[in-house]
């Protein structure tokens, strides 16, 4: 049975029970009401209905692969993946400044939703690329936003989350990963990460790793515990590409 998106029942609650055209009232939402909703809606189901959904099968029949350290993503995500860049659905609901399309997370949301209903395992790679996206957002320096964001936001990069150790599951406590500070500002950071997801892929130029580490000096606890960007493939002060970085 091939995947609908629910159009229909996602319009029916952003207007009945969220309110969206409410939400338009808000200053930098003024074009984002209802019939802004339906269009968008209308194309992200065009596109996890074509595109996304039938990767389900033949992602199964010709899975990814792992060699020598590089994987290779299931058979037609690469290509999925750069429609989805190429569409701005990973920039949907981020900032207008870093290259997104601000729009609210109302309907980000519901685009989200369609792609995790018609492919969840093709999904997870936006779901944490946003992720990283509003971790560097919210916690992240000048420097760091002006490097990394925009193509993150672009679908060029893409992000992860490096937090669970072997030692380390729910309880982030227990994280051992060290963080030493360098004469330059940077951080040398050492330890072993498990489950990344979308951790290593072929599906785009580079990868913004979000590790878990602590400083010499963190005090014990999850007060101790400090986020650090480590990209796959070190990103130049002009935004180009460097050597490839020790993080496998």
């Amino acid at each position: 049975m091939a995947f609908k998106a629910p159009v229909k029942d996602q319009l029916f609650c952003m207007k009945e029970l969220a309110g969206i055209d409410k939400i338009a009232e808000i200053p930098g939402f003024e074009d984002a009401g209802y019939e802004t909703a339906q269009a968008v809606l209308e194309e992200s189901a065009k596109f996890n209905e074509g595109v996304v959904a039938p990767l389900n099968w033949s992602g199964d029949q010709d899975h990814g692969s792992w060699d020598n350290g590089v994987v290779r993503a299931s058979k037609g995500f690469k290509e999925a993946y750069a429609a989805l860049a190429e569409g701005g659905w990973q920039g949907l609901g981020q900032p207008a400044e870093y290259g997104g399309q601000g729009l609210p997370k109302i309907i980000g949301a519901a685009c989200v939703e369609q792609t995790m209903a018609a492919n969840l395992s093709f999904s997870l790679c936006s779901i944490l690329t946003g992720g990283a996206i509003e971790a560097l957002l919210t916690a992240g320096s000048d420097e760091l936003k002006t490097r990394y964001i925009p193509n993150m936001v672009s679908g060029k990069w893409t992000g992860t989350m490096n937090l669970t150790e072997p030692q380390a599951g729910s309880d982030l406590a227990l994280v051992r990963s060290k963080a030493v500070p360098q004469d330059d500002g940077t951080y040398r950071v050492s330890g072993q990460k498990i489950y990344i997801t979308y951790g290593e892929h072929d599906m785009t130029e580079n990868i913004v790793h979000l590790v878990l580490a602590r400083t010499p000096d963190a005090p014990e606890g999850v007060k101790g515990i400090s986020l650090f960007v480590v990209p796959k493939f070190m990103v130049n002060a002009d935004g180009s590409l460097g050597q490839r970085n020790d993080v496998y």
